[in-house]
């Protein structure tokens, strides 16, 4: 965007472009961790921001393990493409079959999708979410194979779905970073992120159900997730939480105990906060530029229109960008647009704001000019003959 008129412009290159680098942001005083983030045992783990997808810290994110109940993500993903919360659903009997985890789900009961995607998020029922699956194909063989298209959709380079329960079975598996992207994904549905808070709540057939998560009502600003366990996935849990500007997603899969799962994902995720500062971008109170004014007018100062706060990451300095002209001619109107500062990351526009005049200057009348250009031509008199 051209910051002045072309007419205003004294000058014909008048445009200048400073790249300003802010100071690096430092680690807040005792924050945990590091580079690579907290000392974690379990075998595979990453930190993700939420909104860029920026890994912060990750170990075996890409190795092929076992998932268990958080496979019923993507289920909930492929069911909710399909299905609407309200529509009923008629139990397969197959459905019931299923051991483990349940929420005794009878054959042919008439549920509707809602309390079942409750039942499948909250209380990890295995039979809820095949009675959900069966709903939209006709075979658990068939559902996979929607899962599986889903999850090339998404670029999920590491998973292959056998099953829409997360019971342990050959061939099934997925990775730290395709269930933190798939959490990322499923999480934008209103509904879910509505559901995987809730500590627990009721359905049909007088159902009470409570959910897994220890985390739920223990860390400031969780917003929910999935947890996991089999004997051969270990203690597993995908988790998001919010703090001031910014969400990170955690996902820990192989932990050894149910206790150790929960203090390393909450060390996760608070460690994933402190990798980013709220800070003031631009100040609306400072003086970005200063532009010559002709007629021996003082030079004119150049202020944003407001402030910007940004959500920066730790030691990622952020960098300042100024777009203005070095003289204009007059008048010049207070608040006038004639620039633009720019706040830049990793060389990526990330915020701006125009650039306008801090007061008014008027053009002076004739006798003022004929005075200015008298003086003027006086002074350089003296300079040649002095």
């Amino acid at each position: 965007m051209t910051p002045a008129p072309a007419k205003r412009l004294l000058l014909a290159a008048t445009l200048v472009a400073a790249l300003l680098p802010t100071a690096a942001l430092a680690p807040p005083a005792g924050a945990a961790g590091g580079p690579a983030g907290p000392s974690i045992d379990a075998p595979a783990y990453t930190i993700v921001d939420a909104k860029t997808g920026e890994v912060l810290a990750a170990n075996a994110a890409h190795a092929h393990r076992a998932i268990a109940s958080i496979t019923k993500l993507m289920t909930v993903l492929v069911v909710l493409e399909q299905k609407r919360p309200g529509d009923i659903v008629d139990v397969d009997p197959r459905a019931t079959a299923v051991g483990e985890s349940s929420v005794e789900l009878r054959p042919h009961e008439r549920l509707s999708v809602s309390d079942l995607l409750k039942a499948t998020l909250i209380q990890s029922a295995n039979d809820a979410a095949d009675a959900l699956a069966l709903s939209v194909a006709p075979s658990f063989t068939a559902f996979a194979a929607l899962m599986n298209e889903k999850a090339r959709e998404l670029g999920l380079r590491d998973s292959h779905f056998v099953r829409p329960d997360g019971l342990d079975a050959p061939g099934e598996y997925s990775s730290a970073a395709d269930v933190t992207t798939l959490a990322r994904r499923v999480m934008r549905n209103r509904l879910v992120r509505r559901i995987v808070a809730l500590t627990t709540t009721t359905i049909a057939g007088g159902r009470t159900l409570h959910t897994w998560d220890d985390l739920l009502g223990r860390v400031p600003g969780l917003l929910g997730g999935k947890t996991g366990h089999t004997d051969s996935a270990g203690w597993c849990e995908v988790a998001a939480v919010r703090g001031r500007g910014v969400t990170v997603y955690a996902t820990v899969l192989g932990g050894s105990t149910r206790s150790v799962r929960n203090a390393e994902l909450s060390s996760l995720l608070a460690w994933g906060l402190t990798q980013f500062r709220n800070v003031d971008a631009i100040d609306a109170t400072r003086a970005y530029a200063s532009v010559e004014l002709p007629y021996g007018r003082a030079p004119l100062e150049l202020v944003a229109t407001r402030p910007l706060q940004l959500v920066a990451r730790v030691g990622r300095p952020l960098t300042e960008r100024i777009v203005a002209p070095t003289a204009v001619t007059l008048p010049v109107t207070d608040g006038e647009r004639l620039g633009t500062v720019e706040i830049l990351r990793d060389g990526r526009l990330v915020g701006s704001r125009p650039l306008v005049a801090s007061r008014s200057v008027a053009r002076p009348g004739v006798p003022g000019r004929l005075r200015w250009y008298t003086t003027r031509t006086l002074h350089h008199l003296r300079n040649i003959f002095p």
